[in-house]
């Protein structure tokens, strides 16, 4: 009898155990620290090529400009909620580094165990969410309204902008870009949307919305594209089709 009894206090606690472990989320669901993607310290900076897309001649022309610029996180403080926050310099050369580099604004993130706060150009954008795993979602731009772009953008495509639900389609996985090679990226898909792209019918109203960044552990922002216009037909008016909008293809060369 003391042995039944014996055995049967065996299964319970094994099929207790099976139960209690079955219930633990998997690594994947728990998903990857924010922290292994956003190693900010004072002194860090890191280095990017820039191509920029605009249109000129009113609308009518589409040039790439490129430079280098760099971004160097110069001192942390206290917002205005006690995070920690860091301090962030944005400078800019031409991209043969020939010229002395010239300040282009400063910016500040926030983060903590639960997202990565960006303020950028007045943007502010939850640019990281716990966790970091696939299938995640968030409104990246809940803090921003309507038409945040306008000026110096006067157009629809950032009408409902702080609707833009924030996806990470996969695991961290290898990525490569401009013969460098990252092992542990994350990719945020931001938007991917668009009308009569590429402009098959000249007659017809068009528009392009696409935003991804790209982390890497240990790094910290590596890879970011955004490109966001509307193509007008404007058909019988003066000088014909225009465009209105930008696009900014920016890849980590350095960092320390």
């Amino acid at each position: 009898m003391q042995s039944f009894l014996f055995w049967i206090k065996i299964t319970l606690f094994i099929a207790l155990a099976i139960a209690f472990s079955s219930c633990r989320p998997s690594p994947q669901e728990e998903g990857i620290p924010i922290e292994a993607f956003t190693p900010l310290a004072t002194g860090k900076t890191i280095t990017y090529r820039v191509d920029s897309l605009v249109f000129t001649q009113f609308g009518r022309q589409a040039e790439t400009h490129s430079y280098v610029m760099r971004y160097s996180i110069d001192s942390s403080f206290l917002d205005n909620q006690g995070r920690k926050s860091y301090r962030i310099i944005r400078m800019i050369r031409d991209t043969l580094q020939s010229q002395p580099w010239k300040a282009d604004g400063t910016f500040y993130c926030t983060v903590t165990r639960t997202q990565l706060e960006w303020v950028e150009d007045n943007l502010r954008q939850i640019k990281l969410q716990a966790p970091l795993r696939p299938g995640a979602q968030w409104n990246g731009n809940l803090f921003l309204t309507s038409n945040p772009l306008n000026p110096p953008y006067d157009f629809s495509n950032d009408d409902n902008i702080q609707n833009w639900i924030y996806t990470i389609p996969t695991m961290s996985s290898p990525f490569r870009y401009r013969n460098k090679q990252y092992e542990d990226v994350i990719s945020v898909s931001q938007v991917d949307e668009a009308v009569n792209v590429p402009i098959v019918i000249p007659t017809a109203y068009a528009f392009k919305n696409y935003a991804i960044d790209r982390f890497a552990k240990n790094i910290g922002l590596i890879y970011r594209e955004w490109e966001s216009w509307e193509y007008q037909p404007n058909t019988g008016g003066p000088g014909g089709p225009y465009r209105i909008g930008f696009g900014i293809r920016q890849w980590m060369i350095e960092h320390n």
